[in-house]
């Protein structure tokens, strides 16, 4: 469903402050920019009562894109809420701001859902990704928080991923390292629970989370399926597949860092997999089976490879032998349906991968 939305706006469309990306030459057509301090951002009392809204710098992507999700970390009390929103800036004009979402932790008192009917001729937001009718270089993020005192302590980060839905990808060497390796990812399922078919998200969270929680020895993080679904829940989009809010959950935590980014290719995901950190993908699960085309949008956490480079997925959508091996042309084909998109969780103290093309945030100073 999700995948068949952005398909169909697409068809339709034909020296930032804080945390910057690499410099080098992205062959990817993709770019990430994080920020986890937002001294640079003008700040302004909001129209609504206690609302604070932040302003971005503007931020030159590095390329010329047509698609931006963003992702947060914040921590907020039951009374808070956080409004996320982003435009487009081009040299004559820029576009009105999108609405690319209202996040709460308790939505009995505000709000959390996606925001519907914002199209008009510059763009549209499909659920939860802006979706550009021409190109553009540079964009700007508005925050508004409500019901905090200091907005600045209640963000903890913001990311910012930017596709071109036109680049040609370009294969890299593989990352041979990860070959052979396996992580020790809590093998769950979704079809356990009531409307099980739809809850590949979540359960993808709750395995990332579990593993973060038994390799930090945090029995906090390990929630359950049912326990995430209720706090990531879209009222707009009546489901759990928000991907901005899956992450904005898993990075609520302290310590936590979460976040949407596009990838370039598999040798990426094998740098992480090098490094003990495993990744949630989102794939056609037809493709992944070899069963047709698609679109059908899917879940999955990436666990390692096999001696001979195929993928090792803990994959939700089944009630038995949730660990499976795929093959590796298979997988490649399937993860382009969602041009290359991945949920990364993992400590903010962690060592990163290198960064090669400027794909995902720099490590906490």
């Amino acid at each position: 469903m999700k995948f068949q939305i952005q398909l169909l706006i697409l068809a339709l469309a034909g020296a930032a402050s804080g945390q910057t990306t690499s410099t080098a030459p992205d062959v990817q057509g993709r770019r990430f920019i994080g920020f986890d301090s937002f001294v640079n951002f003008a700040e302004v009392e909001g129209p609504g009562s206690e609302e604070t809204v932040l302003t971005s710098p503007v931020l030159a992507a590095g390329i010329a894109f047509n698609e931006v999700i963003a992702s947060w970390n914040a921590e907020l009390s039951q009374d808070s809420y956080l409004i996320i929103e982003a435009r487009a800036m081009y040299p004559e004009a820029s576009t009105k701001y999108y609405k690319l979402g209202i996040w709460s932790k308790n939505p009995a008192r505000h709000p959390r859902q996606s925001v519907a009917h914002q199209a008009d001729a510059d763009g549209d937001v499909s659920t939860d990704v802006l979706v550009l009718r021409r190109r553009a270089e540079r964009l700007q993020i508005r925050l508004t928080v409500g019901g905090e005192r200091s907005a600045r302590a209640a963000l903890k980060f913001l990311g910012v991923s930017f596709n071109d839905t036109n680049a040609l990808i370009s294969e890299q060497a593989p990352h041979h390292q990860a070959w052979g390796k396996l992580i020790s990812v809590p093998e769950r399922t979704q079809m356990i629970y009531p409307n099980g078919k739809t809850l590949c998200s979540p359960t993808t969270v709750s395995m990332l989370m579990g593993y973060w929680a038994l390799t930090l020895k945090r029995p906090e993080l390990d929630g359950s399926v049912p326990q995430i679904v209720d706090a990531i829940y879209d009222s707009q989009w009546q489901g759990t597949g928000n991907w901005p809010f899956n992450m904005a959950y898993a990075g609520s935590f302290p310590g936590i860092r979460a976040y949407v980014t596009r990838l370039g290719d598999v040798s990426e995901l094998e740098s992480w997999i090098a490094q003990n950190l495993p990744v949630g993908l989102s794939v056609d699960y037809d493709r992944l089976r070899a069963k047709g085309p698609g679109p059908n949008g899917h879940l999955v956490v990436l666990v390692g490879f096999t001696k001979d480079g195929d993928p090792i997925i803990n994959d939700p959508g089944t009630t038995e032998h949730v660990r499976k091996v795929f093959s590796r042309k298979n997988f490649i084909n399937a993860w382009a349906s969602s041009h290359n998109t991945a949920y990364l969780v993992y400590p903010e103290d962690s060592a990163l991968p290198e960064d090669r093309f400027g794909h995902w945030a720099k490590p906490s100073k």
